[in-house]
């Protein structure tokens, strides 16, 4: 096959751009454990994996890169010896097995700056993933598609060659700008080939002035976009998911000089303790075509225990984003007019709502801050501050400020409020205030949305300098200044001054 022979590949048992359901049939019958719930989704097993490998990434140090990159924890230098050495691992490896998968798609709806990725896998899974995550060709494009932009070679099921210079583990990504290749060893957990699409795009849109995002994106009906950045357990899937707007995508985005722009063509949501009732659209989305990774299901009935977290916590559902019936398709959108930057804080100590001028904006996006309550250990009930630059530190993959400006001239020239929404602890820290109200935090979106504080005063707190509205609909005003939902005053001080210094103390790393 022409498209496979060009790269070293000889195979006489390929499926290319197969259908949806034929590759639901094939991982039936050739990927181990699967099956199909009560509701028809895809139902598989990742095997050991069941979580990305971040310190596995390799990105190849090539002279057309290398000074863009910021090299570190996070991006690892490979050489290209080892790279093409790992590459014809993979060939060999695609030679000997029994099938191998071809996927073309699309990264980026905004059909200037798409890309054309190719994915070569060796199991049905993980081609219905990423036909799923990818954006979707139509028939004549595919007939037209033609030499890809970017190729990943998912060889996961396969370790990892120690012994070549550079890799560290049975596990390794490895990214090349230069040769547009992604290599995968030794992980079958499928994130890993969205996460590296997803980095590609980090390197190549500052390039060209874009920026790419980790974020949700949704529009109202007047075509007003709202983009939501956040950590795990802010509340970013849930507050972005609104009946009342349409989703334009759920965690990936980059802003051009078009607007906003969805990276992916699905949705990949978490799906441990996933209710109807809370998350009706994402429960509504697990149908024929959806697959379930790592989940706990009853042998007889095939339902789904989404409570059940013995494999992993991560267990997540992948679906094209037309599942969600107030998708917009195209997913693209306008300038958005309000970025909101979710954060949990633990602590008690930053306000339910906030307004950021474009330096403070800057400074909360660098920051990229929620904090956690401290495992389940006896007797340990302090928070555990969480920094994650951009939002998304694992997949940048220039410097943090240089995302950080983007936002900065991209916010000031689109006149974008920048709002800065706590759905953490208010009265108190963990263990003494409790966790804001969901229907509070949603009434603060609402009135962002409705432009309710036009006319609404605005108070300065003394330790971030942020500025909290004295009033909000639906609200009690006695919560909206932290300090006043404090029975204790010395201790919010205590912690407010506590809660500083860690962003003082984070921040010193970007200057």
């Amino acid at each position: 096959m022409a498209i496979l022979s060009d790269l070293g590949i000889q195979h006489s048992n390929v499926h290319v751009n197969l259908s949806s359901e034929a590759l639901i049939q094939l991982s039936l019958e050739t990927d181990k454990g699967s099956a199909l719930s009560d509701t028809g989704a895809l139902m598989v097993f990742s095997g050991e994996k069941t979580g990305r490998s971040p310190k596995d990434k390799r990105i190849v140090l090539e002279e057309s890169s290398k000074e863009h990159i910021n090299w570190g924890d996070v991006n690892q230098p490979i050489d290209p010896a080892s790279f093409n050495q790992a590459k014809n691992n993979a060939i060999a490896f695609f030679n000997a097995c029994a099938d191998l998968f071809i996927v073309d798609g699309y990264a980026v709806w905004d059909k200037k700056n798409r890309i054309k990725v190719r994915i070569i896998c060796t199991k049905a899974y993980h081609a219905l993933f990423m036909y799923n995550m990818l954006i979707r060709p139509t028939q004549q494009e595919l007939a037209d598609f033609g030499t890809p932009d970017y190729v990943l070679y998912n060889a996961g099921a396969t370790s990892a060659d120690m012994s070549i210079k550079g890799i560290s583990s049975t596990t390794s990504i490895q990214l090349s700008f230069e040769q547009k290749e992604i290599l995968i060893f030794g992980t079958e957990y499928a994130g890993e080939m969205k996460k590296a699409i997803f980095s590609l795009l980090n390197y190549l849109m500052p390039l060209n002035q874009m920026l790419s995002m980790h974020c949700s994106a949704n529009e109202a009906a007047n075509g007003a976009v709202s983009l939501f950045f956040g950590l795990s357990g802010t509340g970013k899937t849930t507050l972005s998911a609104d009946p009342n707007r349409n989703l334009i995508g759920d965690d990936e985005h980059i802003w051009s000089e078009n607007g906003i722009s969805n990276i992916e063509g699905g949705c990949y949501a978490k799906a441990i303790n996933l209710e109807p009732q809370k998350e009706p659209e994402i429960y509504q989305a697990i149908k024929r075509g959806t697959i379930l990774e790592n989940v706990v299901f009853d042998p007889t009935t095939k339902k789904v225990d989404y409570n059940d977290k013995s494999i992993t916590e991560n267990t997540r559902a992948a679906y094209p984003i037309e599942f969600i019936p107030n998708a917009k398709i195209p997913c693209v959108g306008g300038h958005p007019n309000h970025i909101i930057f979710l954060t949990c804080d633990a602590f008690g100590v930053l306000p339910p709502i906030s307004k950021l001028n474009a330096e403070q904006a800057q400074y909360h996006f660098i920051s990229g801050y929620t904090a956690k309550v401290a495992g389940t250990e006896m007797g340990v009930t302090e928070p555990v501050a969480t920094f994650s630059s951009c939002f998304g530190a694992a997949f940048m993959v220039w410097k943090s400020t240089v995302y950080a400006k983007l936002l900065a001239e991209k916010i000031t020239q689109h006149n974008t409020n920048v709002w800065l929404i706590n759905t953490g602890w208010i009265g108190g820290g963990y263990g003494v205030g409790k966790r804001i109200d969901l229907k509070y935090t949603r009434a603060m979106i609402d009135a962002i949305h409705e432009n309710l504080f036009q006319d609404v005063a605005f108070n300065k707190e003394p330790y971030f300098n942020l500025s909290i509205p004295a009033s909000c609909n639906n609200v009690p005003s006695t919560i909206l200044n932290p300090i006043d939902a404090w029975s204790d005053k010395a201790a919010y001080v205590q912690q407010a001054n506590k809660l500083k210094t860690l962003f003082d103390n984070n921040i010193l790393k970007f200057q």
